[in-house]
């Protein structure tokens, strides 16, 4: 495993860190700013929206610049605002502060995965992305949960302090042991809009929205279905959503693996997987046992298309590769909100928590669609 590839994880793991650990403080700073859950629950929010804003921005302003000083920049960024997250006075200048980390977040992943790519033989691309965003999905794992732990006991403040320095370590690996690459070619911003607008590539990044939208719309409040419908302590909910952090990383080799075999046909089998997985969540959901192996098998399936997608706009876009595959995580993070959002829309209009995963299934169905639609345009017409 070359060591470019461990600083890239390490950055990740930063990032995953900081974007999700702040969901098991949301009391702590509700307290301690004194406003309430619903406002503290918006700095998520925010956070989310920085992303799909500032991947298009960013993806621009990052464009001529070598790689590897864009990932120091971005990475040196993302430890500065944490840096004001960790010393904010007030509700404001924290929302500020994690807009500014957001904005780092889509153009960081999507230069990383291509850099990743270009370290490692053709046959080995999906495999090297992969291992960059193991990252993030050990984040999940680790960091969220020891984060969470920390700021409950020493304050919320302390959890960014932590990720601070661990974005700082990043930045001196990724100096240290990323090499200098070649400066990317200079093609006009025309071209790559252009570019963005290919039908493969939008097919891509739809396909994304879509899957990132089936797990949150679900995920979202899976809390709330295991303590009222599955009947688990809280304690014991921790314990499962610690299973399905490895279930995830899991998934994430695995879809690496798909990556570099059979990209699209691989996304396709996952999906189909994936409907019948969250059919089979609304009948385990009654029992401890096998609710718990149905998270499992959750998250290996949900996170097993994310680094073929990458691979796939970056493939179908060679001329905008950093554009569309920081692009393409705004569109994940787009999934993330829409599919918050279709969840609580559902709850409103009467569905038990317990039916939910049906509408998770309902758009995995669509993933699927989309997917055959890119793999019948590429056999029939040649579309890329």
């Amino acid at each position: 495993m070359p060591l470019p590839l461990l600083a890239l994880a390490l950055a990740a793991f930063a990032i995953g860190t900081s974007e999700f650990v702040i969901m098991g403080l949301l009391p702590d700073l509700s307290r301690d700013l004194h406003v309430s859950i619903p406002s503290a629950g918006l700095l998520v929010s925010g956070y989310a929206m920085g992303v799909v804003i500032g991947a298009p921005i960013l993806a621009i302003a990052t464009a001529r610049l070598p790689r590897r000083a864009a990932l120091l920049g971005l990475i040196g960024c993302y430890a500065l605002g944490n840096l004001l997250c960790a010393v904010a006075p007030g509700y404001g200048l924290l929302m500020a502060a994690r807009i500014l980390t957001a904005l780092c977040h889509g153009a960081f992943f999507g230069i990383g995965s291509i850099v990743a790519a270009d370290l490692v033989p053709p046959s080995r691309r999906g495999q090297a992305i992969a291992i960059m965003f193991s990252g993030l999905t050990l984040a999940n794992v680790l960091g969220v949960p020891a984060g969470t732990a920390l700021g409950q006991a020493a304050g919320w403040r302390a959890a960014f302090w932590c990720v601070v320095g661990i974005a700082a370590a990043a930045t001196a690996a990724i100096a240290w042991a990323v090499p200098r690459l070649p400066r990317p070619l200079a093609v006009g911003l025309l071209r790559e809009f252009r570019a963005v607008g290919k039908p493969q590539v939008v097919l891509a990044m739809l396909i994304s929205v879509v899957s990132s939208a089936s797990l949150f719309s679900v995920f979202t409040y899976i809390a709330p279905m295991l303590e009222g419908v599955s009947l688990l302590s809280p304690h014991a909910v921790s314990w499962l959503l610690l299973l399905f952090g490895v279930g995830i990383t899991a998934g994430n080799f695995l879809g690496g693996r798909l990556a570099d075999w059979r990209l699209m046909p691989g996304v396709a089998g996952v999906q189909v997987a994936l409907i019948a997985t969250l059919a089979l969540l609304t009948l385990s959901v009654h029992a401890a046992v096998p609710v718990a192996c149905t998270l499992l098998l959750w998250g290996v399936l949900s996170f097993a298309v994310a680094t073929p997608l990458q691979m796939r706009v970056v493939d179908a876009a060679p001329e905008a590769p950093n554009l569309v595959a920081t692009l393409n995580q705004g569109a994940f993070n787009l999934g993330n909100a829409a599919g918050a959002w279709l969840g609580g829309l559902a709850i409103g209009a009467g569905v038990r928590y317990g039916a939910l995963p049906w509408l998770g299934a309902a758009l995995s169905g669509v993933a699927l669609g989309l997917t055959g639609l890119a793999m019948a345009l590429e056999r029939g017409r040649g579309v890329v």
